[in-house]
């Protein structure tokens, strides 16, 4: 019995001694200064998507929660023709913004990293000037220049392009991708300007040396090795754009809502959580599933540019 407890004894001096070792390593204090703003974070992170998942498989009269499970909040939310088009729609403007947003972005940043010479972090401050200013100003600014008697409209119609005022520019699809893709194109171009500065300049000089063309060295070379960057750039745009409902409301009009637009009404007006949980949660893993689907089609791409 005793030979036992000095076992013991021993082995958790042992364990004692190792775990004091490891704690005065610099992975052991690394990790203890990350982990209290790491397990604060995780718990603002977790702790609500936990609540909106426990909300989903409940019901509600009124003001009453039956918190009897149930998948009834499923069923509608993925049945529901009008939820199922908002979905489709949203998940449509998501990913084409994403796309618009990184083929537009792309170039600036191509001509900062390449061409920016020392003035790179002045061109980067000139570019993330414009995003300053509030969100919601942003998404006005874009009422004025796509109303009826907006900015375009009156230059179109100056330069006698159209005898009469377009309708058709604003409280659409058109108009919510046009908006999303500006608002969110510093953070499309910051990280693509990263990948871009990683790509080693003495690849793309023995390339040329070899008789490769300008076309030729970015698709070999230059887009394969950026690839990381437009993955980034599109999850980083396409993910919150599903979940925008400031801007479909304001310049989507009816033909331009979107399923945020439906889980905001459905936890503000409607007062019925536990669907609009479902809702929410159901986009969340249909996104996810879309953006991992992404990811594998651009990392196979990447492989036969090689």
């Amino acid at each position: 019995m005793s030979g036992e407890v000095s076992r013991r004894l021993s082995a958790g001096a042992v364990m004692e001694r190792t775990t004091g070792k490891w704690l005065r390593s610099d992975a052991g204090q690394g990790w203890l200064t990350i982990s209290p703003p790491f397990v604060y974070a995780l718990l603002l992170l977790a702790g609500p998507i936990l609540v909106i998942i426990a909300n989903s498989f409940w019901t509600q009269d009124y003001l009453t929660i039956d918190r009897t499970f149930t998948l009834k909040n499923y069923r509608e939310a993925l049945t529901e023709p009008i939820y199922r088009d908002l979905l489709f729609r949203s998940l449509f403007v998501s990913v084409a913004v994403s796309i618009v947003t990184v083929v537009l972005a792309y170039p600036v940043a191509w001509f900062v990293s390449f061409h920016g010479g020392k003035y790179k972090g002045i061109w980067l401050f000139i570019i993330t000037v414009p995003f300053w200013s509030g969100y919601l100003l942003r998404i006005l600014s874009w009422k004025v220049i796509l109303g009826f008697n907006g900015v375009l409209n009156t230059g179109l119609q100056y330069l006698h392009i159209i005898s009469e005022p377009l309708s058709s520019l604003l409280y659409n699809v058109n108009a919510v991708i046009i908006t999303l893709a500006h608002s969110w194109a510093a953070f499309a171009i910051l990280p693509l300007f990263v990948s871009l500065e990683k790509v080693d300049r003495t690849l793309l000089e023995a390339a040329a040396d070899l008789g490769d063309g300008p076309v030729r060295r970015f698709m070999r070379i230059t887009l394969p090795l950026t690839m990381p960057g437009i993955i980034a750039a599109l999850m980083i745009v396409m993910i919150p754009t599903v979940g925008d409902y400031v801007t479909p409301k304001l310049v989507g009009g009816k033909d331009g809502v979107m399923i945020a637009n439906a889980i905001q009404a459905q936890f503000g007006k409607a007062a019925n959580w536990p669907l609009g949980a479902a809702l929410a949660v159901s986009t969340m893993i249909i996104v996810g599933m879309l953006s991992g689907a992404m990811v594998l089609l651009l990392l196979g791409l990447k492989r036969l540019l090689r």
